[in-house]
């Protein structure tokens, strides 16, 4: 495994933490009853009380602070035990957080029509893990195997 560099892991904490004020902060407000006010953007009431803001009855900015708070154990038990499984997990979840963020910022363009400002923070934190993601992916030497038929 190539090393990877203490920057490289604060830069990932900090904003996997970000992500999760940001979706704690939502989730908080989905259970207290409270739209929180845009600072960008004007729709995030029509976002946050969308049918697409829970699935299977779940709000999805709990699903979201569950996966950012994943990932931060996640790189606290690399800190502590140096184990490189934790780069290979994280880099597989970064890929499924972004494809989940890919898809609600479809969600608020093009059906709801409305964009959530913490919704587009939330993006681009996993935006940003994924590249981290990515980065990690390459130094522990994943590689994909396949098989000849």
């Amino acid at each position: 495994m190539k090393p990877i560099s203490k920057y490289t892991i604060s830069f990932f904490f900090i904003v996997a933490f970000v992500g999760f004020v940001d979706a704690a902060y939502l989730t908080l407000n989905h259970f207290v009853g409270i739209v929180p006010p845009c600072f960008i953007t004007q729709g995030c009431d029509v976002v946050t009380t969308s049918v697409y803001s829970k699935i299977l009855g779940i709000p999805v900015s709990l699903l979201g602070s569950l996966y950012y708070l994943f990932m931060l154990v996640l790189m606290l038990y690399y800190i502590d035990k140096e184990d490189a499984r934790a780069f290979k997990v994280m880099a597989l979840m970064s890929v499924i957080g972004f494809l989940f963020s890919l898809w609600f910022v479809y969600v608020q363009v093009f059906i709801i029509n409305s964009l959530c400002s913490y919704c587009l923070v939330s993006a681009f934190t996993s935006t940003l893990l994924l590249i981290c993601g990515i980065h990690f992916w390459r130094a522990t030497g994943l590689h994909v195997q396949t098989r000849d038929i």
